[in-house]
């Protein structure tokens, strides 16, 4: 016998998980439910079935095929328009005329026995054999009343409750002779329930009843699609499950990571090659699909995830379905019933509010409160650029193909034949995003020079000499699994904002220019890269009196790129170093906070037990370094920027330094002892260079282990300051320990507050109102003066749902209680615009 499996029903209800895929293909328990379908059959002897097919008909033809990995012959009957019930099954007449067969739904999650079905048909001599089941809320099925023999005497479709006589309701799964056809009309839309059966009765025919026993789900609603994945994994349906049972009701697939420190209490399914980090806390009846990543710190129950999903550290998933292809950004709360489509990204710190629907390929901004279903707004990203350059979750935010496209599109602002080099960190993701990038910039008719891996300053320094621009991918600082694509300008420096925005222009165009044959760019690799930096950089700082100075120093190159460019450096400046964690380390391209902390109480053990003059420790990229004294001692990085700023100013006598607005007060008292003025700048990391470019600044810094060393570039260069530093103290003859000593202390606090996009404008407003008639600075943010000289900043942040204060005073307890007093009015702002 031949089987019919009904799949061309667009399941409107399900939206907006079917907006882009057919119900069939939906997954219960990591399998679509056709599939579930197929395996019945199959179970059942009913290898040979024809699908028909309507809507997004191709996606269930192309996951389906011939049905050989099932075991299966799949044949497909196309329907052009809706033919109803009976006529799509007409439709396929042609493979149906010369026996019985089963007609079934696609979309229903059943495990009946189909065998003890036709068994009862051929016993009845029936014409049509309706299955039935008992429901206990008829309303949404057709009912169907039988006599003792199992004989049909009354259908009732879609019934009232006054009209409920019975709870036996029709399956949508009939065994049917082949004569049944002849009541059917060709093309045109009939149904068995409404037209056919009907006929039938009226002319006596016999149509029988089979109340099957069993479990029968008609996915329609998402209730019912939650239930379905519930059901399964409770066991009260007879299905398969792929994967191993690892504890009482916990199913892990092939392939899957699931961290020991996570909290999994079952029953719940994880797919086949999905990540489940440390912290994270599944509870019953969750289901995540293949692919799936699932960051510490996460909380899912009951919650249904399809394939290729990102979730977040610290996000709060409850009751609801996630799209496949959708990311779920750090600490995203997303409630019951809510149902979020394919291909989303939900931002960080954003709330989507219980049973709200969120159409594919939506963006939710960062921090937004969403209780309205968001179905035609595509809301994009705003720009691509953040405060590193374009950043993102390597391989979620960050792709190969983004990185194709984003060099296509820097390629097409630049003339053809030019020359872009690139550089990268010692990652692996830096590495396979790097060669993305050169093949693209190629085929847009760019030569480039690739250094490979050079700390970042040597990229910027290289970049320099004679290219377009540059472009360097690295880790991203702190956070080991996204990278950050920076775009650098024929100077070296990140992109000015209005090169930026045309970047992001041509990206949006997607008008990329492309090279004819003739044009392809050549690639180069430069040679003397590290000697060809350390000569200029040696021409260009003074070093007189290090020879002399008999100074030893301890170098920590953190196993990281700045390492390359140490022994050309430390050989030259003639000085007796120890270097430490020389070596690269692939597994580990940056460094936490943690890491970092400790790093420095190591060097600092070092530099005390070898009676050292003082210890640096460079970034992973040598963009960055922080110093221990003499004595072994951690120097803060806002204290380290105090004693280099001291040491300049008292060497120079003379000039600018550049700082941002967040730096402590005292480096204006520090500048003005020794004969220099203060240029305040904005917090970005451009604004510092443009300073750094002028003529007459002699220092910069941000305070966070930045330096600009403006005689030799106007960018933060570790190594640049490393250089500097030590000629500073050989020719003061001072200790670091006595430089900070005679420095006064600051008392600056800081605090980072959640704050949605939609009122980042009201929480600026109201802090100028509250400011009255202090002063007001508006170099970045709002930075209010009180008459005591006591300062406070408010400055939101341009690429997260967040606002930033600082605060300082004379001590400790009246910098906290500006900080709090600040507090109080970014947040009654916020509230009462969500109010």
């Amino acid at each position: 016998m031949k089987a019919v499996v009904m799949a061309g029903g667009e399941g409107t209800r399900l939206r907006p998980m079917t907006s882009s895929m057919p119900k069939p293909l939906l997954p219960v328990v990591n399998r679509p439910i056709m599939e579930h379908v197929l395996r019945l059959l199959k179970k059942h002897g009913l290898t040979e079935t024809v699908v028909t097919v309507q809507f997004l008909a191709s996606l269930v033809k192309n996951y389906f095929g011939d049905g050989e990995e099932l075991g299966m012959e799949l044949t497909y009957a196309n329907e052009e328009r809706p033919l109803g019930t009976a006529g799509s099954v007409k439709n396929a007449e042609d493979a149906l005329k010369d026996d019985a067969f089963l007609v079934i739904s696609g979309d229903a999650l059943t495990d009946f026995d189909l065998t003890d079905l036709i068994t009862f048909h051929k016993e009845k001599g029936a014409l049509v054999t309706v299955c039935l089941t008992r429901v206990p809320n008829p309303l949404e099925f057709g009912i169907t009343i039988v006599d003792d023999q199992g004989r049909v005497e009354r259908f009732l479709e879609k019934p009232t409750w006054g009209q409920v006589f019975s709870d036996t309701v029709n399956t949508g799964i009939y065994v049917m002779e082949p004569e049944v056809f002849d009541y059917v009309e060709k093309d045109a839309s009939v149904d068995w329930s409404g037209d056919v059966f009907p006929q039938l009765m009226k002319e006596g025919k016999p149509i029988y009843g089979y109340v099957a026993e069993g479990y029968w789900e008609d996915v329609g609603t998402l209730e019912s699609y939650v239930k379905a994945q519930a059901d399964v994994l409770e066991g009260k349906v007879d299905t398969d499950l792929d994967g191993f049972e690892i504890s009482p009701g916990v199913w892990v697939a092939e392939g899957a990571e699931v961290h020991p420190d996570a909290v999994l209490r079952g029953p719940l399914y994880i797919g086949d090659y999905a990540k489940v980090e440390s912290g994270v806390e599944m509870r019953e009846h969750t289901v995540i699909g293949s692919n799936v990543v699932v960051k510490s710190g996460a909380f899912l129950h009951k919650t249904v995830v399809h394939d290729n999903v990102y979730i977040g550290r610290h996000s709060n998933l409850r009751g609801c379905v996630i799209g496949k292809n959708t990311d779920v950004m750090r600490a995203a709360r997303i409630e019951d019933g809510a149902v979020v489509g394919d291909e989303c990204l939900v931002g960080e710190e954003s709330i989507i509010q219980g049973n709200v629907r969120v159409y594919p390929f939506k963006t939710i901004e960062a921090g937004a409160f969403v209780n309205t279903s968001v179905i035609w707004e595509s809301r994009g990203q705003a720009h691509l650029f953040g405060a590193r350059g374009v950043s993102g979750i390597l391989n979620v935010e960050i792709t190969p193909e983004l990185a194709v496209r984003l060099a296509g599109a820097y390629a097409t602002t630049l003339k053809k034949g030019s020359t872009v080099t690139t550089a990268r960190d010692h990652s692996r993701g830096a590495r396979a995003l790097k060669r993305a990038v050169i093949s693209a910039l190629q085929a847009s008719a760019i030569d480039v020079r690739d250094l490979e891996n050079v700390p970042l300053p040597v990229a910027r320094q290289q970049t320099a000499r004679g290219s377009a621009g540059g472009i360097m991918i690295r880790t991203t600082p702190g956070v080991p699994d996204s990278v950050d694509i920076m775009f650098l300008d024929e100077r070296g420096a990140d992109l000015s904002q209005g090169a930026q925005r045309k970047l992001d222009r041509v990206y949006a165009r997607q008008e990329y220019r492309r090279a004819f044959p003739g044009e392809i760019g050549d690639l180069s690799f430069p040679a003397s890269v590290f000697d060809s930096y350390t000569g200029a950089l040696l021409r260009a700082v003074d070093t007189t009196g290090i020879a002399e100075s008999d100074l030893k120093v301890v170098v920590d190159a953190t196993n990281g790129s700045a390492g390359l460019v140490l022994p050309s450096l430390l050989g030259r400046l003639k000085v007796d170093s120890l270097t430490i964690n020389p070596g690269l380390d692939e597994s580990r391209p940056t460094e936490t906070p943690e890491s970092r902390r400790a790093g420095l109480v190591r060097l600092g053990e070092i530099v005390a037990s070898a009676r050292a003059a003082f210890g640096v420790r460079f970034d992973p990229v040598g963009e960055r370094l922080s110093l221990v004294d003499e004595l072994g001692r951690i120097v803060e990085d806002d204290r380290a920027l105090l004693v280099l700023l001291d040491l300049v100013a008292a060497e120079r006598r003379s000039g600018r330094v550049a700082l941002p607005v967040t730096t402590t007060r005292i480096a204006e008292q520090v500048a003005a002892y020794h004969g220099t003025q203060v240029e305040w700048t904005t917090t970005s990391p451009d604004d510092l260079t443009r300073v750094g470019r002028q003529d007459g600044t002699v220092f910069g810094g941000d305070g966070r282990g930045g330096f600009i060393v403006p005689e030799f570039s106007s960018v933060f260069d570790g190594a640049a300051a490393f250089a500097r530093l030590i000629g500073l103290v050989a020719r003061t003859q001072l200790t670091l320990s006595q430089i900070d000593a005679r420095i006064p202390r600051a008392h600056v606090r800081r605090r980072d507050l959640a704050t949605p996009w939609a009122v980042k404008g009201l929480v600026m407003r109201r802090v100028v109102e509250a400011a009255g008639t202090r002063s007001v600075d508006t170099t970045d943010g709002v930075r209010v003066v009180e008459a005591d000289g006591r300062w406070t900043l408010v400055l939101p942040d341009p690429a997260e749902a967040v606002t930033h204060l600082w605060a300082e005073g004379p001590d400790d307890a009246s910098a906290q209680a500006l900080l709090d007093e600040w507090t109080a009015v970014v947040d009654s702002a916020g509230q009462g615009a969500g109010g």
